[in-house]
């Protein structure tokens, strides 16, 4: 994947491109991505894919003027049509799901085809999700993946998650990208997108790992329900990183929208 940068109104955006096929445009949750990302990867064999990061993500800028969940669903709108695309297939995980949701319910007509992997944006009270803002790194693979043992391995590239290295690391770089993010999903990811999802008209695919602790199995049938036509793949032994755990079958998913 190729990083590279490009303007927008607000803001120059940096974003990764790589492969070829259908437009796909691919949203990162609150983790961020990386060039080497293996799901990145996995759908540039398969499609064009785009994946540009939020403000205070990688090596980008932060931006001030992104205050909330209509400016952040707009910025993105903005980097399509910088882009020059033309109806890609939106893709998001987790919070990047939930403004995936979000771009195809403002603007309905101009999204046809929607992957959702274990997005955010609804709150059950039976069901409350885990704050993530006030979680231990320690705590983190637990949350995010059904084998916490990979997972660790996974987030840390092998080292010790108490590695005094890896931690100051860790801390640093979530303070720039929590930051961001909690404009979204502090302290409860809800911002009314359950009452417009009725306007999404694109074929929509929900991909949910069957041990997602995170945001739990339940919120797929509350997307599915709401979300005309929704179809779900439910995938086993995969948490919240189910994209990450299961790569292959995740992939295999999405591509029902090519």
């Amino acid at each position: 994947m190729e990083l590279k940068t490009l303007a927008t109104p607000h803001v120059p955006v940096r974003y990764y491109e790589g492969g070829s096929g259908p437009a796909l445009m691919f949203l990162h949750g609150a983790g961020g991505i990386t060039a080497e990302d293996p799901f990145l990867n996995a759908l540039a064999a398969h499609f064009h894919v785009f994946a540009p990061l939020l403000p205070g993500y990688g090596d980008s800028e932060e931006c001030n003027e992104l205050r909330e969940m209509l400016d952040v669903t707009l910025h993105y709108w903005d980097i399509v049509d910088a882009l020059g695309l033309t109806d890609p297939i939106l893709v998001g995980h987790s919070m990047g799901g939930m403004i995936a949701a979000e771009m195809a319910a403002i603007a309905p007509h101009q999204v046809s085809r929607l992957g959702l992997i274990c997005p955010a944006g609804l709150w059950l009270d039976d069901h409350p999700i885990a704050d993530v803002f006030s979680t231990l790194p320690y705590e983190m693979p637990a949350l995010l993946f059904h084998d916490a043992a990979a997972g660790a391995a996974m987030m840390t590239a092998g080292r010790s998650i108490e590695d005094p290295g890896f931690l100051q690391a860790y801390l640093v770089q979530n303070a720039r990208q929590l930051g961001m993010a909690g404009r979204l999903l502090f302290p409860i990811p809800d911002r009314g997108l359950s009452q417009r999802l009725y306007r999404v008209k694109a074929r929509t695919i929900l991909v949910w790992g069957d041990s997602d602790k995170l945001i739990p199995p339940v919120y797929a049938q509350e997307f599915k329900r709401r979300i005309a036509g929704a179809q779900l793949v439910s995938i086993p032994e995969a948490g919240h990183m189910v994209a990450a755990e299961k790569t292959r079958e995740t992939v295999a998913a999405i591509q029902r929208l090519a």
